[in-house]
């Protein structure tokens, strides 16, 4: 599916073109907006391998990798970074990630971001199961995923090698009938 576009009532995701690298290096090369994630803050010239890496992966077929800005509806400005990849050893899964600038962390812009993600893989990508891992230590991102309506399932021990040391990840994970019955209400 290319080009890729959902909006929620203040975001939207759409897909990346090279003039987001400064926006997204603004998220991935702040030790603020990585501290949680799995890897240390990138350089300029890295973000833009991995935008300009995005760009070309969008237009992959069959398209295995949905990574996308998350912008801001009323003004256009990329707040985030979004990240839906297929599973190739899991029949209709994928993994999904997300990171924000910091400046727009608080406001409810992170569960905008992953019921995005989520409708994109269950009503578009047509998914049976969405998973992510998060930092033990990130409570924030924990709430987040519970208010979407995942549910943690467990710890992969020994995850995430950074700063050098192993970490550990939460896995949080959403089924289609799950999502099906909260978008629906019942």
């Amino acid at each position: 599916m290319y080009p890729m576009d959902r909006t929620g009532s203040r975001l939207a995701l759409r897909e990346l073109t090279i003039d987001d690298t400064d926006a997204v290096y603004a998220i991935y090369g702040s030790p603020k907006a990585t501290e949680h994630l799995s890897f240390e803050p990138r350089s300029r010239a890295q973000v833009a391998e991995i935008v300009a890496r995005s760009v070309a992966s969008a237009e992959a077929a069959p398209r295995t990798e949905y990574s996308l800005a998350v912008v801001e509806r009323d003004t256009g400005r990329l707040t985030g970074f979004g990240r839906l990849a297929l599973d190739p050893h899991q029949q209709r899964g994928a993994t999904f990630g997300f990171a924000l600038n910091p400046d727009a962390w608080g406001v409810g812009h992170g569960l905008e971001t992953v019921r995005l993600l989520l409708g994109l893989g269950f009503e578009d990508l047509g998914l049976h199961r969405i998973w992510g891992g998060r930092s033990p230590l990130n409570e924030a991102s924990a709430r987040t995923m519970a208010a979407a309506g995942m549910v943690e399932e467990g710890v992969i021990r020994e995850h995430i090698h950074k700063a050098g040391r192993w970490r550990d990840s939460v896995v949080h994970a959403i089924l289609d009938r799950e999502w099906a019955a909260l978008v629906s209400g019942s």
